[in-house]
């Protein structure tokens, strides 16, 4: 059974930071691009990056450039993602997928999808 599993959301002040991770299951990690997509509330899904299956490449919206830092360890099967510098305006749902497009913010567009992790930014 394939899984991902979000954790390390939770309520943080603007400035703050938190580290998301996505333990994987069920299928070749390593061989899978990764991402992470984001929902605000009240708004639709947002692609908030990308990295490749080594490692070596990522891609962020221009939104989190500079803040956000995607990584994974394909020997432990989790990607990561090191949020810093957080905004009332990154508060959303995260989650992780795997196997779909670059850009990609629509769960119809990944093979796999986990079940969210809330993050609260506010003050």
């Amino acid at each position: 059974e394939v899984q991902l599993v979000e954790s390390g959301g939770g309520t943080v002040q603007p400035g703050g930071s938190l580290r998301l991770a996505c333990a994987a299951s069920g299928f070749t990690f390593g061989t899978y691009w990764m991402s992470w997509v984001r929902e605000a509330p009240g708004k639709g899904l947002e692609w908030v990056s990308s990295i490749h299956t080594g490692g070596g490449s990522t891609y962020y919206t221009n939104a989190v450039k500079g803040r956000f830092t995607t990584s994974r360890d394909n020997a432990k099967n989790t990607l990561y993602l090191q949020m810093n510098s957080l905004q009332p305006e990154d508060t959303a749902v995260y989650y992780c997928a795997a196997d779909g497009p670059l850009g990609g913010s629509q769960r119809s567009e990944y093979n796999y999808w986990g079940q969210g992790t809330q993050v609260t930014v506010s003050s």
